[in-house]
This record gives structure tokens, C-alpha cells and sequence, in this order.
């Protein structure tokens, strides 16, 4: 039996393509998804993003647990409301999941994690909790869902659906997020945060609220778009995706996610002894397809002047009109290096890049 959502009914009533994603039950479209991709370059979209899961994490001991528990450093938030993206590494210095950690109070964060990972990632922290006998309380937010609203146009539709929330949201900064207790769907969480390489805000409700917040929404021209363009619009933004991009085998620093990592100040992490004994020999770039008669999928192998690699994500970019992807190649990979993609039975031509590929509208790298 699939999970659902709570806006599982609304997207069935759209006429959305449903899709078993993860074990959820999701909308990978509702009709054309380059339209859908295109709407969120061009002007607004939004994606239930309910399927991923809010975790609180309280207590005198909050700040202390988070510290030792992700690989990036938690001391830089500062400011209540502040984000950071990390990852949190397994002991071998794998990545358990990549998510986002939002800093409240020193007693009070909220991190929000991946769907497939929701259990484990859970169960990581809980086992970390009993370890180091933390004061903290972990507690999982099913209550809530998720809505992000995407595109250029995102912030002003978001504000004609809720103007209760303009003051709060209109100063965020990207990666914060504020707090709104007095709204039609109660208490709201908008953060300036997102997947698909444009400005726009992650919405977090009661999740009795999220369909009529969805709808009003719709009405406001907000356009649904599914899982298809999420993947598309991530990709082209250089934005990992976990399970294909980095795994519990795969090390950060192989990742393109070094810069999520600080190993830099003293403090300890789990992980961090893992990653300093082995330093990287693989790393993960952008490609883009030169020649014709393919399109670049994952676990495509790349032949290189330093050694093989291989895809771990690819597609055709709507943005740029080419075939794009994510490949871990050999550490001596240059940006501007042509290498070859075995497609099918064709070995055919790519150009190194460094993601993203498109961001803000507009296509960043040279075809």
C-alpha cells in the first residue's frame, strides 16, 4: 500500500499522472511537464513537497546534539529563523541523507529530511540520542505539509494567497525562513529555500489546511507541477539527489558537497574521522552532450583520459535544448575536458562543465 499525502485526492481530481516514488503515491505530472518546467523559469509553480518530513529537534541539549550529529557546522546559525544545508554522514563518512537544518532558539531547530530516508534518518538520530545520552527530544512532524511554491513570480502569488504573512516573509533572506502564527490555515512556516535553482518559498501548514491552501493557490496561477519537472529543474540547478547523486556508500567530499562540510573548526562530527583518512579520488561534475543520437541517463559509463566514471543523473534540459547530467569521474577531470558517454552502443561526445547548468531564467553554461 502506497503513502499518500494529504493532497493525494487533489491531485487525482487534476488528472494527475500518479507515480510510486519512493513508496509514496505522487503526481509526476499533470499534463505537459516541459510546461510545467517552464512555468517555474518563467513565472510560478509549486510541488507538494509533503512526502519529505519536518523533524523538531528540542531541548536544552539541541544545539550540542546537532553540532556532533551533521557534517556541516551548526555554530553558524546565529540569527533565529537562519538555515543551513548539510549533510549527516554515517561513520564510514557516507551520506545518510542531505537536508536542511533551521535554527529557532539554541533549545529549538527544525530539520527537514528526504522522503525515502524519513525512517532511517530517524532512527540515525534516536540511535545518536541513546549514544551520547543528549538532552533532546526528537520528535517527527507528520502533522504538517508541505507546499514549494517556485519561479520568479512565486513570492507575489504566495502573497496575494496569504497577505497575513508579507511582513514576516518579504525581508527573508534566502536559506531563512519566519514563523506565522495568525493565518487562515493557523500556524505557517515560509522559507526562502528551494529545489529548482529559482527564488521562491517552501510553505509548511497543518496539514488540514494544505488543500485549500493548494487550490487558492491554483487559482492565484500558480501552475501543479510533478515530480518530472522537479527532477528536470534540479538538475539543471545542480542540485544531488540523493539515492542517485550520494548514498550511505558514496563520501560527500565526492559528492560536489565539500562545501557542506567544515573540517575545518575543532569540533567533532560523525564522520569526520572517516573523511580525513580518506581523501577524495573521485568527484562529481556537470556534463553536457555534444554530439547527437542520445540522451544522458544515470549509470551511463564515461570514458576519460584519467580513467572511467559514470552518470548518476542525466536528462534532456528544457532550459539549454541539450542533454545534461551529473557524472563521478576520475579527481583529474578538468572543466572543458571532452569525454565520451556510452549511449546504448555509441560512445558520444561530452563536455565537462561545473553545475548548475541553468539558474534564475536563463541557461549559465555554454553549449
Amino acid at each position: 500500500m502506497l503513502k499518500q499525502t494529504p493532497l493525494n485526492a487533489v491531485h487525482r481530481q487534476s488528472g494527475a499522472r500518479m507515480v510510486d516514488f519512493g513508496g509514496w503515491d505522487m503526481p509526476v505530472n499533470y499534463g505537459s511537464q516541459i510546461d510545467e518546467h517552464h512555468a517555474v523559469r518563467t513565472d510560478a509553480g509549486m510541488f507538494d513537497v509533503s512526502h519529505m518530513l519536518p523533524v523538531d529537534v528540542t531541548g536544552t541539549g539541541a544545539r550540542d546534539f546537532l553540532r556532533r550529529a551533521v557534517a556541516n557546522n551548526v555554530d553558524k546559525l546565529k540569527t533565529p529563523g537562519k538555515a543551513l544545508y548539510t549533510c549527516m554522514l554515517n561513520r564510514e563518512g557516507g551520506v545518510v541523507d542531505d537536508l536542511i537544518v533551521y535554527f529557532f532558539a539554541d533549545d529549538r531547530f527544525r530539520i527537514v529530511v528526504n522522503a525515502g530516508t524519513a525512517d532511517k534518518d530517524v532512527a540515525w538520530l534516536q540511535e545518536l540520542q541513546r549514544e551520547w545520552n543528549a538532552a533532546v527530544t526528537i520528535a517527527p512532524r507528520r502533522d504538517l505539509a508541505m507546499i514549494a511554491v517556485q519561479g520568479p513570480k512565486a513570492r507575489e502569488r504566495v502573497w496575494q494567497v496569504l497577505p497575513d504573512t508579507k511582513a514576516a516573509s518579504e525581508p527573508l533572506k534566502p536559506f531563512s525562513a519566519a514563523e506565522i502564527d495568525d493565518t487562515p490555515y493557523g500556524k505557517v512556516m515560509i522559507c526562502r529555500t528551494g529545489y529548482t535553482g529559482e527564488d521562491g518559498f517552501e510553505i509548511m501548514v497543518p496539514a488540514e489546511h494544505v488543500a485549500d491552501l493548494w487550490q487558492r493557490l491554483a487559482a492565484a496561477g500558480v501552475k501543479p507541477a510533478g515530480l518530472g519537472a522537479r527532477d528536470t529543474l534540479r538538475l539543471e540547478a545542480g542540485m544531488n539527489l540523493y539515492g542517485q547523486d550520494m548514498d550511505d556508500a558514496t563520501s560527500p567530499l565526492e559528492s560536489a558537497l565539500a562545501w557542506t562540510v567544515d573540517l575545518d573548526s575543532p569540533r567533532d562530527f560523525v564522520g569526520k574521522a572517516a573523511l580525513q583518512a580518506t581523501p577524495a579520488s573521485r568527484q562529481l561534475v556537470g556534463l553536457v552532450l555534444l554530439d547527437k543520437g542520445g540522451v544522458l541517463r544515470s549509470h551511463q559509463r564515461v570514458h576519460t583520459a584519467q580513467g572511467d566514471g559514470e552518470t548518476t543523473s542525466g536528462t534532456f534540459s528544457p532550459t539549454l535544448s541539450a542533454s545534461i547530467a551529473l557524472a563521478r569521474v576520475p579527481a583529474g577531470v578538468a572543466s572543458g575536458d571532452v569525454v565520451e558517454v556510452a549511449v546504448r552502443d555509441k560512445r558520444l561526445k561530452a563536455r565537462v562543465v561545473k553545475p548548475p547548468f541553468a539558474r534564475n531564467g536563463r541557461a549559465v553554461v555554454q553549449l
